[in-house]
């Protein structure tokens, strides 16, 4: 009997080390795993009409329709092809997000602008 009790704490020891590398696994393994496939839908679900693609095979093409689980891709001038819309591996046409209209193209060229004014400035202080 002395020998089955000490086998069993060593039993809880063991069964934390178990619990503790299907954690790991966990976090290493299934959780970015779960975050590409979030981030692929969210890409399939965005695509519009007149984006680039790349399909899982390797060809590129431009989307001319869109159907509930399928794409009509023209990878060719006049050659459309029917894809399952999962056979869709990256969106290459780049959507701008809305809100942008309301910020300026680029910060630097106001400051460039602005930037020769204060330097003729030093140049001829009186």
């Amino acid at each position: 009997m002395l020998i089955a009790a000490t086998k069993g704490s060593g039993g809880s020891g063991f069964l934390l080390l178990i619990v503790l590398a299907l954690a790991a696994m966990w976090l290493i393994v299934i959780r970015p795993q779960r975050r590409k496939q979030r981030l692929q839908q969210s890409m399939q679900s965005d695509l519009a009409v007149g984006d680039e693609i790349l399909t899982a095979g390797g060809v590129y093409g431009k989307v001319t329709q869109i159907g509930e689980d399928e794409v009509h891709v023209e990878i060719a001038p006049n050659v459309e092809v029917r894809l399952a819309r999962r056979a869709i591996a990256a969106q290459l046409t780049e959507h701008e997000p809305d809100d942008a209209d309301d910020e300026p193209e680029d910060a630097s060229d106001v400051r460039e602008q602005s930037a020769p004014d204060s330097e003729s400035d030093a140049e001829n202080p009186g």
